[in-house]
């Protein structure tokens, strides 16, 4: 059923299921708060949206689950056109995730697997440190037990959090800290260990003998029992239409960080995947959750980095997952009211933090400065505009980046060589021509509308500034696969300029499926095409036979 399942790892995992499980008992509770629902949508998450995903994906790592970025994009979208606990928002929760799901088939359908590559690392580095930066922060309130704005903006909230530190609940604050000390040297040193259920579990004993709950502590409380029922959401359509615009930021964020991911474990064991595949086992969970009163399923990497950790190499964990969590559901229910929201909170805080990349964006800054703004700049966005906006700059900056390297590509005057097994290449001293009077320039890049001044400029600039007159000029295309019209009009009005100026133009290294193009252009006419550089250079050189003639 499951590729890469035999029964020599059949033991392995089931126990990866059931340490996935731990895992995620706790952080979709979590989760669930955070995105302003009841912690059963969070428990309802868990179950037939991973039935149908791990039947589908054919990825053997992803995990689709609720995560930090789709918890807050939920809580952030609805906020402001419901109230959170009501049956309504339940609802618009739920469509978000069917809306969102169909998102994905059609992703799917139309084949757009390939839209994981605009969303660039340090973008995705931005956009989710931002998001677990927000999260901390509602977290550190919950442990501390402080009331803040749920619907406020963040840095509305920060100073909210900051203005009533005098009013602490040290109860609140002292069950939190204990749940740090023990959760973040415990991972570090045993990582395979499910250390947030036994911590959750701790807590809760605690909880029921110190009677917390008389001293101020928040429990879940009252959780009701059974099984997730199918129903489709009851809303008019202001309110389908009030959801579309979260639904393409949680899918947008879960094609880029979820194929990303996708393809990371598939190269490092060796096996292939289908993105479309995958964004079809995206969208059916999705459109499974809404279903089932759960909300929008992203991808989620620290489960996935668990899963790989407990040796899991199929999607049967994911099954045993829901298979304990609707056992959870119908015969346990009753033990999750006594769980203590601060510990909780610390949990959660603990999970996201790691998700604010400080350490990576450090690293882009040594690397790029360029790239370290881009980040920096989409981190900032998130906390300053919110996600929904946050995930809109996070594409006008992908765009604004892929404009900028595509209208500046590479552009060489190629350096001569006798040997005549040693191909072109970039002039490594700055020389102006290629050989006395002849200048063969490379263009790496598809000749369009943001570039082709580029071109211009680099051609003219080539001639003025070489060293000697020039008679000759080539193009090599060989990095050119497309010319557009205004590339045309561009490279068709400096083939006039040389040849006012008595300059020889020719092409080499056009690509066959290139050639047509030019010749459809009108962009072949009278110039000749050799097949190498060298050749080119043989021929057109001062002196030679082709350029007296």
């Amino acid at each position: 059923m499951f590729p890469g399942l035999t029964r020599h790892n059949v033991g392995t995992e089931v126990l990866a299921g059931i340490t996935l499980l731990a895992i995620a008992l706790p952080l979709n509770i979590g989760y669930a708060q955070i995105a302003g629902l009841p912690p059963t949508a969070g428990l309802y998450a868990l179950v037939l949206p991973s039935v149908v995903f791990a039947l589908l994906a054919s990825s053997r790592h992803l995990v689709a689950a609720p995560d930090a970025a789709a918890a807050a994009l939920v809580g952030s979208a609805l906020s402001g056109v419901a109230v959170a606990g009501t049956g309504q928002y339940a609802a618009m929760a739920a469509a978000q995730a069917i809306v969102g799901g169909l998102l994905f088939l059609g992703c799917a359908v139309f084949r757009l697997g390939f839209l994981a590559d605009f969303l660039s690392k340090p973008i995705l580095i931005g956009f989710v440190g931002g998001l677990a930066t927000d999260i901390l922060l509602s977290q550190i309130a919950k442990m501390m037990g402080i009331k803040v704005a749920s619907g406020a903006e963040f840095f509305e909230r920060l100073v909210q959090l900051i203005t009533r530190l005098g009013s602490v609940h040290w109860w609140s604050l002292g069950l939190s800290l204990a749940a740090i000390a023990v959760l973040v040297p415990a991972r570090r040193r045993m990582p395979t260990v499910p250390w947030a259920l036994i911590v959750l579990i701790a807590a809760t004993v605690a909880s029921v003998a110190l009677h917390l709950p008389t001293h101020g502590v928040a429990v879940l409380g009252s959780v009701p029992a059974g099984p997730p029922v199918l129903a489709f959401p009851r809303l008019n359509w202001h309110q389908w239409v009030a959801v579309i615009l979260p639904a393409i930021a949680i899918t947008t964020v879960t094609v880029g960080e979820g194929l990303l991911l996708a393809r990371s474990y598939a190269d490092k064991y060796g096996y292939t995947t289908s993105p479309n595949r995958d964004l079809a086992a995206f969208g059916a969970a999705n459109v499974a959750s809404g279903l089932s009163s759960g909300f929008t399923i992203g991808s989620s990497t620290s489960r996935a980095a668990a899963m790989d950790q407990a040796g899991s190499r199929t999607q049967l964990p994911l099954l045993v997952m829901a298979g304990g969590a609707l056992l959870l559901l119908i015969f346990g229910a009753d033990l999750l009211a006594d769980i203590p929201s601060p510990a909780i909170g610390a949990i959660v805080g603990v999970s996201v933090a790691k998700l604010i990349g400080i350490g990576e964006l450090r690293h882009l800054w040594r690397l790029s400065r360029f790239e370290f703004a881009v980040g920096a700049t989409c981190f900032a966005g998130v906390l300053l505009i919110g996600p929904l906006a946050g995930i809109v700059l996070a594409f006008a900056l992908s765009l604004i980046n892929l404009l900028r390297k595509a209208a500046r590509p590479a552009v060489d005057v190629l350096q001569g060589s006798d040997n005549p097994h040693l191909s072109l290449t970039t002039s490594d001293d700055g020389a102006g021509e290629t050989v006395p009077g002849l200048i063969a320039m490379r263009f790496a890049a598809p000749i369009f509308f943001g570039n082709a001044q580029t071109l211009s400029a680099a051609i003219r600039r080539a001639v003025r500034e070489a060293p000697n007159p020039v008679s000759a000029f080539v193009l090599d295309m060989e990095g050119v696969t497309d010319v557009d019209v205004t590339g045309a009009e561009a490279l068709a009005k400096e083939l006039q300029w040389l040849q006012g100026k008595g300059i020889t133009f020719a092409y080499s290294r056009v690509r066959p499926q290139l050639h047509a193009n030019l010749a459809r252009m009108h962009l072949l006419q009278g110039h000749h095409i050799f097949e190498t550089n060298r050749a080119a250079v043989a021929a057109l050189r001062p002196g030679s036979a082709t350029e007296s003639g």
